[in-house]
């Protein structure tokens, strides 16, 4: 492990949200973070769950892939697939702002809260990214 204890635990949080939403998004009673962004993304029905299926299986390889190339197993196709989850979440972060200036958030801190993690979490997925990062 040549990167220090910071960049390990960072490694190391985004691979486990991953693998975190992938699993809550595969399963039937959740969905995890992709249920509620491609809801607010206006997405419903069938189309719906076959974008949160689609997504959840994509951040479970990624996450999966991020643990193994913290074990020095390299991947090709993982920037590939965080370039993908980037994107959705830049789409959820920038309905997100719509929505919270045109008022359409009740709770100002419990939104700002949310909305600062979700940032986080995008910003970590465009760090991790060679392409964007």
């Amino acid at each position: 492990m040549k990167d220090g204890i910071g960049i390990f635990l960072w490694k190391l949080s985004v691979a486990l949200y991953l693998i975190a939403n992938g699993v809550l998004g595969l399963s039937k009673w959740s969905g995890g973070d992709f249920m509620t962004i491609f809801n607010r993304l206006g997405f419903k029905g069938d189309l719906l769950n076959i974008l949160v299926l689609a997504a959840s299986v994509v951040a479970l390889v990624a996450g999966i892939a991020i643990l193994l190339e913290m074990f020095n197993i390299k991947l090709s196709f993982l920037d590939t697939l965080i370039f993908i989850i980037a994107i959705i979440w830049a789409a959820y972060v920038i309905v997100n702002i719509i929505t919270w200036v045109t008022g359409g958030f009740d709770n100002f801190w419990y939104e700002l809260q949310r909305l600062a993690v979700h940032i986080m979490v995008l910003a970590s997925l465009l760090i991790a990214s060679k392409r964007l990062g």
